[in-house]
């Protein structure tokens, strides 16, 4: 069941690769839709079968793959990794219905999206630490391409220096997995083999390290961030409703996956620093965002501060924060997807993002008011606002964390209130006022821009509303982690014992 998750959008991409060239980019889109719209239904079916009162993995598959070099085809999923699974199949045929019909090389770019696909999609399953490593590097390589083929003026800049950045990212992740199996002696890759394993505390400080800047460079926390506005604003705009909805969730995923599920001491000796980091993360990212004049890069650098109330839920460490953590995953990349589509329209009917340049965009008669009416309740959700899914996910995570890291989270309130002043300057400068000159009697928005930007407003009323069509899912598993009694456990000696 786990398989065709990765195996359909592989098969789908090498398909729509080797489509006859006679065939026009509207038939590869309409083929890659159909694909990515049965896999979104294939993991809505998955939840149905889901049991959410059991922790622990479901519909494990476990094959030998490379049994030299002690790597499986070991996948699983759990109440973590599910709604990420949902989140990215959802993204994903979104991502393929905005875009335009008439895209140069359309056979490339539709197999690209789908192989993106395929790889994230292949890290949330992966229950093997070399497995995870793979498909976590498999996403780099289209991705890569996206931007520097379909991106701006300076996608070449942006591109090299995401792939920069993501290498050095996934080359600390490995070094830090082989030091694991080394010092655990362990005869394979597989998550649950270090289950009962001992280490002493050094020794998973040693290890904790470059997984953490490894994901953070992913996330990405601050000082790790400079790629991502980067990467967001010469990319376009499907590309970077994927990278701040899905793609980001790999660096906050692996933190809880990995970082506290295999090192919960090194974790908890760690926490007040990494609390401290969140906190500065969601100042640094806000105070940034208030002063960009591109819509673009002000939603990009929010994204910055957004991941910063990940990391404090995670520092935390609590059963109620770490469901806060998960709400944020999925909250945030409904949210983030709605802003970057509605950026991208904005773009597309008004060819500019400058905040100086357009004005009154609001307007009924001659402007763009259901996309002015759609960016409200976006930001009012980004902002955190009472029955949106925003709210849910930093008030759980605030409810959690404060009285563990009470300082923290007050400064990550503030940036919550700092979220509000960003996003009300984006709204007034562009939305509110008379329509200036470079703006006046824009073309009309079609039902196809309007149609994926309403689903996800949509599905973020609903979480809203409904937060525990979620929680179920997510509470057990978030429970167990918070309470580890099967991850690695620390000697009582600071030394390990002589062979």
């Amino acid at each position: 069941m786990l398989s065709a998750l990765i195996g359909v959008p592989l098969l789908g991409a090498a398909i729509v690769g080797l489509l006859p060239t006679q065939m026009d980019g509207r038939r590869s889109r309409q083929l890659a839709i159909a694909i990515a719209s049965v896999l979104f239904l294939w993991t809505v079916f998955l939840g149905t079968q889901f049991d959410p009162h059991q922790a622990g993995m479901q519909f494990s598959q476990n094959l030998p793959w490379i049994e030299t070099l002690g790597l499986g085809y070991r996948v699983g999923i759990d109440g973590l990794s599910l709604p990420l699974l949902v989140l990215n199949a959802l993204l994903t045929a979104i991502a393929l219905y905005s875009t335009k019909p008439s895209i140069s090389r359309p056979r490339l770019y539709y197999s690209l999206l789908l192989l993106l696909n395929a790889g994230v999609s292949g890290a949330f399953l992966a229950q093997d630490l070399l497995l995870f490593f793979l498909f976590y590097e498999l996403e780099l390589i289209p991705l890569y391409l996206l931007i520097s083929i379909w991106g701006g003026d300076r996608r070449g800049y942006a591109a090299t220096k995401f792939l920069l950045y993501t290498a050095v990212s996934g080359i600390l992740i490995l070094a830090s997995f082989l030091g694991l199996v080394w010092f655990t002696e362990a005869s394979s890759f597989a998550y649950q083999t270090f289950a009962g394993a001992t280490l002493p505390l050094d020794k998973q400080q040693l290890l904790l390290a470059p997984l953490l800047i490894g994901f953070a460079i992913k996330i990405p926390i601050v000082p790790f961030h400079t790629w991502l506005p980067d990467a967001h604003v010469e990319a376009s705009t499907p590309i970077s409703v994927l990278l701040a909805g899905v793609l980001l969730k790999l660096g906050t995923y692996g933190l809880l996956r990995f970082g506290l599920g295999l090192f919960p001491d090194a974790w908890a000796a760690w926490a007040p620093w990494l609390a401290t980091v969140a906190a500065i993360a969601v100042l640094y990212g806000a105070l940034n965002a208030i002063s960009q004049t591109d819509m673009k890069k002000m939603v990009a650098f929010s994204s910055v501060a957004h991941m910063g109330y990940i990391l404090l839920a995670c520092a935390a460490n609590t059963p109620l924060s770490l469901l806060g953590a998960v709400f944020q995953m999925v909250s945030h990349g409904l949210i983030s997807g709605l802003l970057f589509l509605l950026v991208g329209v904005v773009y597309k009917k008004a060819g500019t993002r400058d905040l100086q340049a357009i004005e009154g965009l609001l307007n009924p008669e001659r402007g763009l008011p259901m996309v002015g009416s759609l960016m409200i309740l976006g930001v009012m959700a980004s902002a955190g606002i009472p029955g949106m899914a925003g709210f849910i996910a930093e008030f759980i995570i605030f409810r959690g964390s404060l009285p563990v890291f009470p300082v923290q989270t007050l400064l990550c309130m503030v940036g919550t209130g700092l979220t509000a002043v960003y996003f009300l300057l984006l709204i007034n400068r562009a939305f509110f006022g008379r329509l200036s000159e470079p703006v006046v009697n824009l073309p009309r928005v079609e039902w196809a821009d309007r149609i994926p930007a309403i689903v996800l407003a949509v599905a973020i009323v609903v979480l809203g509303l409904w937060p525990s069509g979620l929680v179920a899912y997510t509470e057990a598993q978030t429970t167990a982690l918070s309470q580890p009694t099967g991850a690695i456990a620390v000697s009582p000696t600071v030394t390990s014992p002589t062979p």
